[in-house]
């Protein structure tokens, strides 16, 4: 079966810096896109990022403003989302999600949650003094 866990989450004050981690197994990891999501308080899902199978370029939501690095290791079956600079408003559930192809053409692609296929069950970070 296809497993999705997010870890590294947790509390961090304004300003601080966080690594989240998604663990994958089930299926070729190597072989797929991903994304993280997430969903603040009362809000919306949010695409947050996406990485090709490939790694040769990622891609970002404009409001992040360059804060949000995501990476991944083919070797280790991980996705990796590094969050710098983090403000109160990042406040959110993170998930990782398995696309259904290896590479996006068009922003469409990557924002769409059906064009993924299975999701993690989250982590939380709060951005708080």
């Amino acid at each position: 079966d296809v497993g999705l866990v997010e870890s590294g989450g947790g509390l961090v004050q304004p300003g601080g810096s966080l690594r989240l981690s998604c663990a994958a197994s089930g299926f070729t990891f190597s072989a797929y896109a991903m994304s993280w999501f997430r969903q603040a308080p009362g809000k919306g899902l949010e695409w947050v990022s996406g990485i090709p199978s490939g790694a040769l370029n990622t891609y970002y939501a404009d409001s992040l403003k360059g804060r949000f690095t995501s990476s991944r290791d083919n070797a280790k079956n991980t996705l990796y989302l590094d969050m710098n600079i983090l403000k109160t408003e990042d406040t959110a559930a993170y998930y990782c999600a398995k696309h259904i192809r290896n590479d996006c053409v068009g922003r469409d692609c990557w924002t769409a949650k059906d064009e993924y296929d299975f999701w993690g069950r989250g982590t939380q970070v709060t951005v708080s003094s």
